[in-house]
């Protein structure tokens, strides 16, 4: 190789999960708004992920109800080559097998494989809360997971009815939780938060190349987690999920 040779640098994987709630609690407009809304804003992050020299952006999808479905079940899809299929809502919500399921797949043998390293994966949770099964143990196990751990995590309640305390857990900070009562602001909201959160994320400290091989152990963590709060706490964003109680447009209908 001459010195006026090029030497191109792997790009790394910086993926977004989206963990979704498809129980019949989500049926009619919410379901609706959800389909939109991810529909919208992968074109979003598509401009990001070609915008960013360092990182490539993928999208994994969950869906739980009456058990999980991967919408992605091959694992994480680079956001240029995904498509939006709509998604339909009924059943129960069976969120406690969702963290385990999610937990299986937060793995270097899994979705997490990337040779190339990767960042900070963010997780959003879309969903109006109220678990039918073993949420507590199922969460429990999530919790001992090293990329769940360094992971961003954003929850969006949606509705008025939405168990806060629930997906509080999820992310661990109340800080974290996003509650939205009409399918406009979701989808604002979402998008906002979706694509600030990537553009972080694949900005921050990776944590696939450290010198050494990283193991899927909770006892040899993969390093600091990637702290989304100020994005949250951006004005913009507080103006969504807190609009101006002068402002004497009428709102968007809700649920």
């Amino acid at each position: 190789m001459g010195l006026t040779d090029k030497v191109e640098i792997p790009r790394r994987t910086m993926v977004l999960f989206f963990v979704i709630d498809t129980s019949g609690s989500m049926g009619g407009s919410k379901i609706g708004a959800v389909n939109a809304a991810i529909e919208e804003l992968i074109p979003a992050l598509k401009d990001v992920s070609d915008e960013n020299p360092d990182a490539i952006i993928k999208v994994a999808v969950l869906e739980f109800s009456s058990g999980f479905r991967w919408i992605t079940q091959n694992g994480p899809v680079e956001v240029d080559k995904f498509h939006w299929t709509y998604i339909d809502a009924a059943g129960t919500t069976d969120l406690g097998a969702a963290c385990r399921e999610l937990d299986a797949k937060l793995s270097r043998k899994a979705f997490m494989q990337e040779a190339a390293g990767s960042f900070a994966p963010v997780i959003f949770l879309l969903s109006d809360g109220g678990p039918t099964d073993d949420f507590a143990g199922g969460l429990a196990v999530l919790q001992q997971n090293s990329w769940y751990k360094v992971a961003g995590r954003v929850a969006i309640a949606i509705g008025d009815d939405a168990d806060k305390d629930v997906l509080e857990q999820f992310t661990g900070t109340s800080e974290t939780v996003l509650e939205v009562h009409d399918a406009k602001t979701l989808k604002r909201l979402i998008n906002m938060v979706a694509v600030r959160s990537s553009q972080i994320a694949s900005r921050s400290s990776n944590v696939g190349d450290t010198g050494k091989n990283i193991v899927d152990d909770p006892n040899d963590p993969l390093g600091p987690g990637l702290d989304l709060t100020p994005i949250l706490s951006d004005p913009d964003i507080i103006t969504i999920t807190n609009p101006d109680p002068k402002n004497t447009t009428i709102p968007e209908p809700e649920w």
